[in-house]
């Protein structure tokens, strides 16, 4: 049985972020950006996929305006990708931001730099988000940024 639910313990967050981070080397390759998504993951609200009581998934958030919440970091363990786990993360993130938000985005890397991206990208499109903008030296070069965006509705 699959249950999302909102953490709010601050070490709890820091071990499900870091333990499912750690099981996706190929988007999360670098020490350094998962102490950083640790780090922020610990303030920002943390939503939890678990299956049988253990924690498979998760998204944080992060307010970007008055307007726009953002998916700040976002995985799931790969033995669960393809099962609708982040599907229904980003489900349950839009029944409780519609009130207060107009629009969802993320970011990650463009089209076409890293096949793993590429499938992200996928995802995205599959749970609404649109392409908005190429920020080709946000993060760097090798790195250019895709913003994706969708309109909540209510």
């Amino acid at each position: 049985m699959i249950d999302i639910f909102e953490e709010i313990n601050m070490r709890e967050k820091a071990v499900i972020i870091k333990a499912v981070l750690n099981d996706l080397p190929e988007w999360f390759g670098m020490p350094e950006a998962i102490q950083e998504y640790i780090n922020c993951g610990r303030e920002y609200p943390l939503y939890v996929a678990s299956v049988d009581g253990k924690a498979v998934g998760f998204i944080s958030l992060k307010e970007t305006s008055t307007k726009t919440v953002e998916l700040y970091c976002m995985g799931v363990k790969k033995e669960y990708h393809h099962q609708g786990i982040g599907r229904l993360l980003v489900d349950k993130v839009k029944q409780i931001y519609t009130e207060n938000y107009e629009y969802l985005q993320v970011k990650t890397v463009a089209r076409g730099y890293y096949p793993q991206y590429d499938k992200t990208i996928q995802f995205y499109e599959s749970v609404g988000f649109c392409e908005l903008e190429i920020f080709s030296t946000l993060w760097d070069e090798w790195n250019p940024c895709l913003v994706m965006v969708q309109k909540l509705e209510k």
